[in-house]
């Protein structure tokens, strides 16, 4: 009997630890969901963090985030915490404001929160292609507070009305883009792919900032709407084509965190 007790006591034990442990590659569950988290380097274990949480894009899951070296190689060298929920059949519902996603993004954050102190002051929100999108929808229908939407080749409806908005919107597009369309407007309007966002905040006029890039194969570059009645809106486009551009995550968080920007 003693023998039972303690055999039943090592598993649930087991069990346990694997629950508190997940990390990377092994997985967090939600209720029947799940989604992956990546601590930065060096983290001491009770500092709060910020958060990325990065929506995969179509046909991948979480492990493949918090993997990538475009997107966990940023977030482990600026100390911010990366999550990556997975879709399920391994894409994202934002077509319409009726999904369950967001709801789902919700509860990941809260169980996040019961495993880490994180910066709820400092929840970037992004995605790539699918993601983009997702992100986007999150962005517009999540009750949660978020500083920024960071955004890539991928976006909902610019005719949609978002009932929520982060503190600031970065989105970046390339405009040879055949799986998400770069997003055109009126007589080849090139802004047009933030036009939601720049009508929420009452954004005036564009201000160019140049040409910039981190790797000499990509230039991209950059337009900002700075004088809204609310908000920030930057779009960076490039010629290329659907892909995360070197850097573009790291340059970001490094600019919404008040730093030189740096590569990697």
């Amino acid at each position: 009997m003693i023998y039972r007790l303690l055999c039943l006591f090592l598993l649930t034990a087991t069990q346990a630890a694997a629950v508190d442990t997940c990390h990377g590659d092994t997985a967090c569950q939600v209720g029947d969901r799940s989604y992956h988290v990546l601590e930065p380097d060096g983290w001491d274990g009770e500092t709060p963090l910020p958060v990325l949480l990065h929506f995969h894009g179509w046909a991948r899951q979480g492990d493949v985030v918090v993997n990538h070296e475009r997107i966990a190689g940023a977030t482990k060298l600026r100390g911010v915490l990366l999550v990556a929920p997975n879709g399920l059949g391994k894409s994202w519902d934002f077509w319409t404001s009726d999904t369950g996603d967001v709801e789902f993004a919700d509860r990941v954050l809260e169980d996040v929160a019961s495993r880490y102190p994180i910066d709820r002051d400092r929840i970037y929100v992004s995605g790539y292609s699918f993601g983009g999108a997702m992100a986007w929808r999150y962005a517009c229908q999540s009750g949660n507070d978020t500083a920024a939407l960071l955004a890539i080749a991928g976006s909902i409806r610019q005719t949609e009305d978002c009932p929520q908005a982060p503190a600031q919107v970065r989105h970046v597009h390339g405009l040879s883009d055949t799986v998400m369309d770069f997003p055109y407007g009126t007589n080849g309007d090139a802004t047009y792919p933030v036009a939601l966002w720049r009508q929420k905040y009452e954004c005036g006029i564009a201000t160019p900032r140049g040409d910039w890039g981190v790797v000499p194969i990509l230039t991209l570059s950059r337009v900002e709407w700075t004088d809204c009645t609310t908000g920030r809106v930057t779009l960076d486009t490039h010629p290329g084509g659907h892909f995360i551009p070197h850097g573009w995550i790291g340059w970001q968080l490094d600019e919404l965190a008040g730093r030189e920007p740096a590569y990697p």
